[in-house]
């Protein structure tokens, strides 16, 4: 006969974690203006991925993988699952009137959401990334969500416009990343720390697995895509040359997932830096600052990391449209200023 004593929690029993809904619960006071809006709308891409997060497990099964035979705005082929990504969050963030605009990286202009009354009475915008390192999903590889938010800067009670999504990072209210791995994890930021929520498949809760996330004191990771070498300016050369150097804690670790939400992911766990500069090739850039560098340049800096396009702050780049691209570099904050000092060299010679 079984102990009874032995199925009771002991002190160091570790106790059940805290769910999403309960954190957001707890802490809506700290988001901006608590008005309960905010959390609806956190609730809703939280619910949003989990049905993004069921179809990339069924890939392979189904008919998912592959080209969707569409061209996107970004002059880029769709995968079938960018499709019904960026379909789902807008369908969700529409269906559940929490949203006044949204601008999506799959579509050229934003949507402008009327409520059931026909007003536009919401105060808030999303910005999003639906599937982010969709090339990954053919190979089994991760793939994320990356989103940003902001409040509208036009009048509430009418519809938005161009300039409600044309602001600053510094101006967003939360952002954050969905990454579907080897598990599924939902990290993100009101402005009051970083936190990462873990799915357990089996309930469909996500529980707070990540609590105060911080980058390590020190990186010695990097991640780049060095087959465009060639391409890459002088000081992105010459920092790449740094961190292969034998000296002190060097050479660095090259680790490179092409899934901006993957590689940053990695950086924040373990300390490292990620680099898209820009190129012969593409001259602004590749990633877009609205959808992809402002908010996870946000949790980098939420985490006591920096985001920079080599010579500015991410999230003090004014936008001028909508799919905008810019260089970036992002990580610990050390190593972001040692590419920055090998890009301030390299101008001066």
């Amino acid at each position: 006969m079984s102990n009874p004593k032995t199925n009771r929690l002991t002190p160091n029993s570790k106790p059940t974690p805290q769910t999403l809904g309960e954190f957001l619960i707890d802490n809506q006071s700290d988001f901006p203006f608590a008005s309960g809006e905010l959390t609806r709308l956190l609730n809703s891409i939280r619910l949003a991925a989990k049905v993004v997060n069921h179809n990339v497990n069924q890939a392979g099964l189904v008919d998912i993988t592959g080209a969707a035979q569409n061209i996107n705005v970004q002059g880029e082929e769709q995968m079938k699952l960018d499709v019904f990504a960026d379909v789902t969050f807008i369908n969700t963030l529409t269906n559940r009137e929490i949203v006044c605009g949204i601008a999506s990286e799959e579509n050229e202009d934003f949507i402008a959401v009327a409520g059931s009354d026909g007003g536009h009475k919401q105060h808030y915008v999303v910005l999003i990334d639906p599937l982010d390192g969709s090339s990954n999903i053919d190979i089994n590889a991760p793939v994320g969500t990356i989103f940003s938010i902001y409040r509208r800067t036009s009048p509430q009670g009418t519809p938005v416009k161009l300039e409600d999504f044309l602001q600053p990072g510094n101006m967003q209210v939360a952002a954050g990343y969905v990454l579907y791995g080897t598990s599924t994890i939902m990290v993100f930021t009101t402005g009051n720390g970083v936190n990462g929520f873990t799915l357990n498949p089996a309930l469909g809760t996500y529980y707070r697995s990540h609590p105060d996330m911080r980058f390590p004191e020190k990186g010695n990771i990097y991640s780049v895509n060095e087959g465009k070498y060639a391409t890459f300016p002088q000081g992105v050369k010459d920092y790449i040359k740094y961190c292969q150097k034998e000296e002190d804690d060097r050479p660095y670790t090259s680790r490179y997932i092409g899934a901006l939400a993957a590689d940053f992911h990695r950086s924040l766990i373990k300390g490292g830096i990620f680099l898209y500069p820009e190129t012969s090739t593409a001259p602004t850039g590749k990633l877009r600052l609205l959808y992809e560098c402002n908010p996870i340049a946000m949790i980098a800096e939420q985490a006591g990391g920096k985001a920079s396009n080599g010579t500015q702050r991410i999230m003090e780049v004014k936008p001028t449209e909508l799919h905008q691209r810019v260089p970036f570099f992002c990580g610990n904050a050390e190593m972001v200023d040692d590419v920055e000092r090998c890009i301030a060299e390299a101008s001066n010679t």
